[in-house]
């Protein structure tokens, strides 16, 4: 199921998800005076408040010869995605309750329309950064490339986890303020905003911090743009990332389809 949906994305039904994420998006701001530009300004007043406050207030020290911006932003910006794109997509089945009542609509498809929507808006901030990176006299190499295969990363790590916790929200409605507590969390506890390398904490600890996949992706976009690292250079993490999103998948599968028979029961 998990592989079938990356397929309809980049191969299979993508016209239809993609009009149906379009769709979801100009939703979001329906109403609103300034309308989709909503999406962009937020992020941006994000990065600007952490940027003052670790920089002017902490005085945070440039990151070897990269200015401390640039590395902080490189980190938090694909944790911006997956931040949002796993909490919109949990709420997919109920959101879109009225779809799921319909036999012969394919549901499963529900999750990546939210994933999608928070994509466009991922994808600008790519360009946003690749933008900042070239104001800073810092030119774009092969290296740049391997951010797409680090955004498929984060697009397969937040699918398989929305395919757990979506189906769980339709009857545990308490998950979704969970979720944002973990999310809360979450963006502290990865290495967006200090450099792991670097404090002095025992490699236990780092090892403790490099099992959420999350570390995984962040540093690849490092590896992209700052260090220059090939995306199989660490092949252990490579591995291990990619053996959690198997896990993640088959538990997500599993869900799924014992809840599915009774969504409409209780939406």
């Amino acid at each position: 199921m998990f592989f079938k949906n990356l397929y309809d994305i980049f191969f299979g039904r993508n016209k239809m998800l993609i009009n149906l994420a379009l769709n979801d998006f100009k939703n979001k701001f329906a109403g609103s005076y300034f309308g989709i530009i909503w999406a962009f300004i937020q992020p941006v007043c994000t990065i600007l408040v952490f940027w003052f406050v670790f920089q002017f207030g902490f005085r945070s020290q440039d990151v070897g010869e990269v200015p401390y911006i640039l590395w902080f932003m490189t980190g938090l910006i694909p944790w911006f995605f997956f931040s949002e794109a796993w909490n919109s997509s949990t709420s997919a089945f109920v959101e879109y309750s009225y779809l799921v009542k319909k036999v012969v609509f394919k549901i499963n498809i529900l999750p990546m329309i939210k994933i999608l929507s928070a994509l466009f808006v991922h994808l600008f901030f790519v360009l946003f950064m690749f933008i900042f990176y070239l104001c800073y006299g810092i030119k774009l190499d092969i290296y740049a490339l391997q951010i797409v295969y680090y955004s498929i990363c984060v697009i397969a790590l937040v699918t398989v986890l929305s395919f757990i916790t979506a189906p769980l929200v339709v009857f545990f409605k308490d998950l979704t303020q969970i979720l944002n507590i973990i999310l809360q969390f979450g963006m502290w506890l990865t290495p967006i905003m200090w450099n792991i390398e670097t404090m002095e904490i025992a490699e236990s600890t780092k090892f403790l911090f490099k099992l959420n996949p999350m570390y995984y992706i962040v540093q690849g976009y490092r590896d992209s743009l700052i260090y220059k690292n090939i995306f199989y250079y660490n092949i252990k993490q490579t591995i291990y990332f990619w053996l959690l999103i198997l896990i993640f998948a088959l538990l997500g599968k599993f869900i799924y389809k014992k809840l599915k028979p009774h969504f409409a029961d209780v939406l």
